[in-house]
């Protein structure tokens, strides 16, 4: 009776994690650029002393939906989207290359021009720092970026740089992290830059931003038939119970 409790509770467990993996996608439905994290339950044996004779429940997160949000145009120079499976390159909190698709781009007081998370948006030479004060900043379809300093004759555009654009042999080579930016799977395949060169072919789209790919109305009944799968487990946890009763009392009678 052991192994049905066993199976039942390691279940609840995590159908709990299944909640909180599709709370967070919720909470983020209107994150810019966000991609939903995909869950996927299997058994798992449980190894230890003794006979692995035990398997419990294990939910885990495999991939995140790849798929492109819906376009919002905003008009604003800043604001780009990234079209098609590429990504823009960032600076992580460690210094190291990390991607994203969050385009609602910011310029420091310094002339750093970073995402709305505050990462630094990696160049041809590295960090983007414009020459700040500028009067204009408009992103060209392959990520240049052209400035018009601030007093300069409206004819008088330089380019600074170029964005950093990277497009992966495959759309599912990317794994998020917990910083929600994005890092490849083979670590020793980005290593040796397989993939993590500038690619030409990847465009951007100005004036607009990608949306959350997150479908509100079936992470709401996704997490509705966990609550009741959960409902189930732990009735089968109250039903080994009376079982386990229900033997005692038999053998008190023998």
């Amino acid at each position: 009776m052991d192994k049905m409790l066993y199976v039942a509770m390691s279940g609840a467990k995590q159908n709990l994690l299944n909640v909180s993996m599709q709370a967070n996608n919720l909470a983020n439905v209107k994150t810019i650029g966000f991609k939903a994290d995909l869950a996927q339950a299997r058994s798992m044996q449980a190894f230890g002393e003794g006979l692995p004779t035990r398997v419990f429940s294990m939910t885990e997160r495999p991939a995140s939906n790849m798929e492109g949000g819906g376009i919002i145009t905003t008009g604003r120079d800043l604001d780009i989207a990234i079209q098609g499976d590429g990504w823009m390159a960032v600076q992580d909190a460690q210094g190291n290359e990390a991607y994203t698709r969050e385009g609602n781009l910011q310029i420091t007081p310094e002339g750093m021009l970073t995402t709305a998370r505050g990462n630094p948006v990696l160049g041809e030479g590295g960090v983007i720092i414009l020459p700040v004060p500028v009067d204009k900043v408009e992103i060209g379809d392959d990520g240049s970026i052209v400035v018009r300093p601030q007093g300069a004759p409206a004819n008088f555009l330089e380019e600074v740089d170029r964005i950093k654009l990277i497009k992966p042999d495959d759309k599912f080579a990317l794994d998020k992290k917990n910083d929600g930016l994005f890092r490849p799977k083979d670590q020793q395949e980005f290593a040796q830059c397989g993939f993590c060169e500038a690619s030409p072919d990847v465009r951007i789209l100005k004036g607009a931003l990608e949306s959350s790919n997150v479908n509100a109305v079936g992470a709401m009944v996704e997490m509705v038939s966990l609550q009741r799968q959960f409902e189930m487990q732990t009735k089968m946890m109250k039903q080994a119970e009376t079982i386990d009763q229900q033997s005692d009392a038999l053998l008190r009678v023998f």
